[in-house]
């Protein structure tokens, strides 16, 4: 299997950015541009984990992989935003578990959910533009 390009992976990037824009204003009626752009960047860890994980592995398992690498990545930015660049872009304090208000369980099992239909979009992308295999999965 050969890779994508960078070129190929832009427009999922740019992509997932839009769609989480598009899912927060019909879930809070706003978003700030910044979170479009966030949610891009939080594409990159996804994708690039995407790309290592075997077809063996049940999709439901590639979902937990992908959401927590995306809250790894989101507590990663929101301690650069939030914390030391103190931007204020998201604050998780009033949530039961969070992590210095910047991750909270809710939030990652969220990610795990959505990572999925990502994980199927990546794929297929990368099979119709010819740098990937057909994708194949199992559920469970």
């Amino acid at each position: 299997m050969k890779n994508c390009s960078l070129w190929q992976h832009l427009p999922r990037w740019l992509i997932g950015g839009l769609l989480y824009g598009l899912l927060e204003i019909i879930h809070h009626g706003h978003t700030h541009w910044t979170m479009i752009l966030l949610a891009a960047l939080l594409c990159i860890p996804l994708d690039l984990t995407n790309e290592l994980m075997p077809w063996h592995l049940p999709l439901a398992l590639q979902g937990v992989i992908g959401g927590l690498t995306i809250t790894a990545a989101e507590l990663l930015a929101g301690l650069i935003l939030n914390v030391w660049l103190g931007l204020g872009i998201w604050d998780y304090s009033d949530l039961w578990g969070n992590l210095w208000g910047q991750i909270c369980p809710r939030f990652a099992l969220l990610w795990c959910v959505l990572a999925v239909p990502a994980i199927v979009i990546f794929d297929w992308w990368s099979y119709l533009f010819g740098c990937g295999e057909r994708p194949r999965y199992r559920l469970i």
